[in-house]
């Protein structure tokens, strides 16, 4: 009920700091002789600012914003509402040349004005941070390079959307208009210095090291890392954190890895990170010696067994995404929960279950804990689930109850859909199902 009441108060305040300059223009009828037309683009085109200076507020990995919803989900929002805001810019142009002919002379780069270079810049660079998102892996194009790069180019699109604004002058004119302004470019300022300052600086002054680092199965690796000089934190089984190995926490790349460790830990213990190689920073991860300095942004995620309390639990996974699905297992051991769990976990061939031997002794400790291994190409003598998981696996294979249970779902993204399609086939609530995507990070 919280976090429904906290959802609905975020939505509300996103909703009113996007319209606020429609409602602006529509309160305020031009005393400049100008059409009603051209206030109407003029406030679209705020409109789009708008919604594009708060997605900073998405990405800032603020708490208190991402409680309610999920990092997951506030990612996901912050990619579709890119291309709505892309609508709402573009189409303040377009209603001024609409409107009013003459104003297609401030295309002209050479005659035009700076206030409308300006925009002209603002969606240019739009439209390259749009593109080089969509088409990321297309271009080959490094992660972290990309992260650097998409960083500074949302920088210059509010930059330059909102000098455009300034040096118009018309909209914000007028009290309610110029704190309107004002406070944007204030939220804005406060943003920037939160994500590449203080965040930073408070990470500074807890970092971590490296313990251990242990090989696993299917390609994996275990850091395992310990608070330096503090006593780390607590998080719930299934959350995550973001990391920075062997660098500053001012650096621009970091990388999000669930804890594949017990939740509940004593101040000062160590957590345990389980990450498969999938590009050029996690190939490095094996590589990493012990006493490395680590910083970590965390804990994260709403991805939580805590989060969905229920009389028993059926865990689906699916390669590297067992690591969330471990640490709930090993938490229910700990704490001596008794509850009822099964684990569908899919691999590819049997040498890549990560955490297969882990999990083998989990087994053989929880009595209420049920193992299902689904191989795609399963060894000659292999006399288990083959394939995929399939409605016809899941109607075989699901405790008696199962309806009355909570299912959290972890791997690719094809793989999560095709999940919460068949579980709704099989007549899992909706309501009862979780899930967390980090494909668009």
């Amino acid at each position: 009920m919280k976090n429904a009441f906290s959802a609905l108060a975020w939505l509300s305040f996103y909703v009113l700091f996007c319209i606020a300059p429609l409602l602006l223009a529509l309160g305020h009828p031009s005393s400049t002789g100008r059409s009603f037309l051209i206030d109407f683009s003029v406030a679209l085109g705020f409109v789009g600012l708008s919604m594009l200076a708060f997605q900073f507020v998405l990405i800032a990995r603020f708490k208190v914003v991402a409680a309610p919803f999920g990092i997951d989900a506030l990612l996901k929002f912050h990619i579709q509402i890119t291309f709505v805001g892309l609508i709402f810019v573009v189409a303040h142009p377009v209603l001024l040349f609409i409107a009013d002919a003459q104003y297609l002379a401030l295309l002209n780069p050479v005659t035009a004005l700076w206030r409308a270079r300006f925009a002209v810049l603002s969606v240019l660079a739009l439209l390259v941070l749009i593109g080089l998102s969509v088409w990321r892996k297309r271009l080959r194009l490094r992660y972290e390079v990309w992260k650097l790069t998409h960083g500074l180019i949302a920088v210059a699109v509010v930059l330059f959307g909102l000098l455009h604004a300034s040096l118009v002058g018309y909209f914000v004119t007028g009290t309610l208009r110029h704190l309107l302004f004002e406070g944007y470019i204030g939220i804005l300022i406060f943003l920037l210095v939160w994500v590449r300052l203080i965040s930073p600086l408070m990470r500074l002054r807890r970092p971590w090291r490296v313990v251990e680092v242990k090989p696993e199965r299917g390609n994996a690796t275990t850091l395992v890392i310990a608070p330096v000089g503090h006593d780390g934190f607590r998080f719930k089984p299934g959350q995550f954190g973001w990391i920075a190995i062997g660098r500053s926490p001012f650096s621009i790349t970091q990388h999000p890895f669930s804890f594949s460790s017990a939740a509940d830990t004593q101040p000062g213990g160590s957590i345990s990170m389980t990450i498969k190689v999938a590009g050029d920073f996690t190939e490095t991860i094996s590589r990493v010696e012990a006493g490395t300095r680590v910083y970590v942004d965390g804990p994260h995620g709403v991805f939580s067994m805590d989060q969905r309390q229920g009389p028993g639990y059926v865990l689906v996974a699916g390669g590297v995404g067992v690591t969330p699905m471990y640490s709930m297992l090993l938490t229910m051991l700990v704490r001596e929960d008794v509850r009822p769990v099964t684990l569908f976990y899919a691999s590819a061939t049997w040498e890549d279950v990560v955490l297969r031997e882990e999990l083998e002794q989990l087994s053989d400790r929880m009595p209420n804990f049920n193992l299902i291994h689904v191989i795609g190409t399963p060894p000659p003598d292999w006399d288990g689930e083959v394939g995929r998981i399939s409605v016809e696996m899941l109607e075989r294979r699901l405790p008696a109850q199962y309806r009355r249970y909570e299912f959290l779902i972890c791997g690719s993204t094809p793989m999560m859909d095709a999940m919460e399609e068949a579980l709704a086939q099989v007549g899992v609530p909706y309501s009862q199902v979780s899930s967390e995507r980090f494909d668009m990070i």
